[in-house]
């Protein structure tokens, strides 16, 4: 008895680090669009990532033939949206200073923003992860993209112009 759940436990262990292998990386990249963090300095999104991946273990077994991929972005999601209302409040007034084109956006647009797009979820199933009506979420998300292509107008980046020799 004691080798059987032994051997359970090996292959359990085996097959969430073979979905972890495949899976992390995007999981991550998702995690760092929702914290609107530099890629190469993440710690938020990497913390998020780690409390999504520990309740999917968790939840492993449970599974019964869902998708892994699927049960870890809804705990990232779920995760990231309780942290934002805590940390942000409610209207998520406080904005990231990264540099990234999602920190404009409040938590929630940015959630929406990655689920919809980035993840491909379909408008009725993020309604439902987030608790709200699907024609709320298309008008989220539809004002989150004009956010992102047409930014509000402000101070203008320091670019640097390039100096042309004479020629």
């Amino acid at each position: 008895m004691r080798e059987r759940h032994a051997s359970q436990g090996a292959r359990r262990a085996r097959e969430f680090e073979a979905f972890v292998a495949g899976a992390a990386g995007r999981l991550l990249h998702a995690a760092t669009l929702l914290t609107a963090e530099a890629p190469d300095d993440n710690p938020r999104a990497r913390h998020l990532l780690t409390l999504a991946l520990a309740e999917t273990y968790a939840s492993w077994d449970r599974l019964r033939g869902e998708d892994p991929y699927d049960r870890a972005r809804q705990h990232l999601a779920t995760r990231f949206a309780r942290g934002a209302w805590h940390q942000y409040g409610a209207l998520g007034r406080h904005r990231p200073d990264s540099g990234s084109v999602l920190a404009d956006l409040s938590p929630q647009e940015r959630l929406i923003l990655v689920l919809r797009l980035y993840e491909g979820v379909a408008e009725e199933q993020t309604a439902a992860l987030l608790g709200l009506p699907a024609e709320r979420v298309r008008a989220i998300c539809t004002r989150a993209m004009a956010t992102v292509l047409h930014p509000p107008r402000g101070a203008a980046p320091a670019v640097p112009v390039p100096k042309v020799a004479p020629s």
